[in-house]
């Protein structure tokens, strides 16, 4: 293990690795049962066994593509379907269903047909090592902001979507943090009615598991993470018991024999290229593109963000082996598509493994390992709470916006598109749509100033066919 991981050349040990890689699986294992519901909108589309074969296809293609990280670039990153390209995905089957006049499962096989091939070019582009000229095309000011607009991605996961402080529309199961403070808690608690207590549990879970990380990160203590995690899901489960709950209850009616046979049946290898082009060839060839411009830039923006905040790159800025570990994420979008899932892309949740001390594949092996135990297992893998997940996204969120301290505030060349790069990022919840518009302020300043001989012309390629791209999507 020693000479196929390399740990010592790494600084780290066997028992770090395995830590590292428990406290990414258990920061990112929530997409195990997130990603069937919403490419099957919670089950309305396609029924359980789609959502079956969906569930079954994540876990495969999880584990696959990240064995693939850990073999084939040593990384500590893992991969599994990408949140926003997944609604994406179900968005676009919903349309082929429509424009060919087919059910959502016949229409399941043309959006897996727009994967292969998006996955297919992503490798093909990888291989002919025109990635790397596209990463080094990626000006220092965009480089800066990656990390930290990632880190205010997790913590907006964490804060909003996985903890329930808020909501993007200001409605949903629990309370906005503005009106929270504008009308005061009783409003709120007569407002929200029995809601009102699980919410605060919510809330009180995910800051206990916060400062429980920050203050054993502080102190040094191994594991952080993961302990802080476990003392909020604890914390979590006696305030459920108190309220009259039992959060364990879904064990007595849980299925703990994996679905195989209605992922053979509804989606392995089940492409269907005639429905793909029922959108049009100009419409079809435009949505391919798209998909494989996202992924490929959300993982550029994934492993260079994780890598700088772990001191993972080398004295050029450059992290060694990129191009493995970006076919490692190209071949995991094709094993998605092959079982039954939408784009499979490179986790920033990684990024928890890695401030555990995660620094080699040993790392994502013991991820996929975990992967593959919830084909057995998920119903107790599911009783993390939510909450406690937030804690760890929001405390790895937080350091990695320290990449802002090397900003030039007084170049407006590097403060605009950094700014933009950190906005765009959190609200479209897109690592490529941040870089995107950070890349296009960039070189539209740079121009402006006259000093156009700073911008390549690789940039100035990337700017326009990422406007060309968010014409075409929004």
């Amino acid at each position: 293990m020693e000479k196929f991981f390399k740990l010592k050349e790494n600084g780290t040990t066997v028992r770090t690795e395995i830590l590292a890689g428990l406290s990414t699986f258990m920061t990112m294992a929530y997409i195990i049962a997130l990603n069937p519901n919403l490419l099957t909108d919670f089950g309305a589309n396609g029924g359980q066994p789609l959502w079956n074969a969906v569930f079954m296809a994540t876990i495969l293609s999880a584990a696959v593509g990240t064995i693939l990280m850990a073999v084939l670039a040593n990384k500590p990153f893992a991969m599994a379907p990408g949140m926003g390209l997944n609604s994406y995905f179900a968005t676009v089957v919903a349309t082929i269903a429509t424009a060919a006049g087919v059910t959502y499962v016949e229409a399941f096989g043309g959006g897996l047909a727009i994967i292969l091939l998006s996955g297919i070019l992503f490798t093909v582009l990888t291989l002919l090592k025109i990635r790397e000229k596209i990463v080094a095309a990626i000006p220092q000011a965009v480089r800066l902001g990656i990390p930290a607009g990632i880190g205010l991605m997790l913590i907006n996961i964490g804060l909003g979507s996985n903890a329930g402080l808020y909501t993007a529309d200001g409605e949903g199961p629990f309370y906005m943090l503005a009106s929270f403070f504008t009308n005061g808690p009783s409003a709120t608690k007569a407002a929200m009615g029995d809601s009102y207590g699980t919410m605060v549990l919510y809330v009180i879970t995910m800051f206990v598991g916060l400062f429980t990380i920050a203050i054993l990160n502080h102190k040094k203590v191994k594991g952080s993470v993961l302990l802080g995690m476990v003392a909020a899901s604890v914390l979590y489960w006696i305030g459920s018991f108190a309220m009259g709950q039992n959060p364990f209850a879904s064990l007595a009616t849980a299925s703990f024999i994996p679905p195989f046979q209605d992922m053979f049946e509804l989606t392995f290898f089940k492409f269907n290229f005639p429905t793909l082009f029922s959108l049009g060839y100009f419409s079809a060839i435009m949505t391919i593109i798209s998909f494989c411009m996202v992924d490929m830039f959300d993982t550029i923006g994934t492993l260079y963000g994780t890598a700088k905040r772990a001191g993972m790159l080398d004295k050029n800025g450059e992290m060694p082996n990129m191009n493995k570990a970006m076919l490692s994420d190209s071949l995991g979008t094709c094993v998605g598509a092959c079982t039954g899932t939408s784009t499979v892309t490179t986790f920033i949740e990684s990024a928890a493994g890695v401030e555990e001390g995660g620094r080699t594949g040993l790392t994502a092996l013991t991820t996929a390992i975990l992967f593959l135990a919830c084909m057995f297992i998920a119903p107790i893998a599911a009783l993390i709470p939510a909450p406690a997940t937030s804690a760890a996204l929001v405390f790895v969120g937080v350091l990695m916006m320290s990449s802002l301290k090397e900003v030039d505030y007084n170049d407006i060349s590097q403060s605009v598109p950094v700014a933009l790069l950190l906005i765009f990022m959190m609200v479209t919840s897109g690592v490529g749509n941040g870089i995107g518009i950070g890349l296009i302020a960039y070189t539209i300043i740079k121009i402006c100033m006259g000093k156009i001989k700073d911008v390549s012309i690789l940039t100035i390629i990337l700017s326009l066919l990422f406007i060309g791209k968010f014409f075409i999507t929004f």
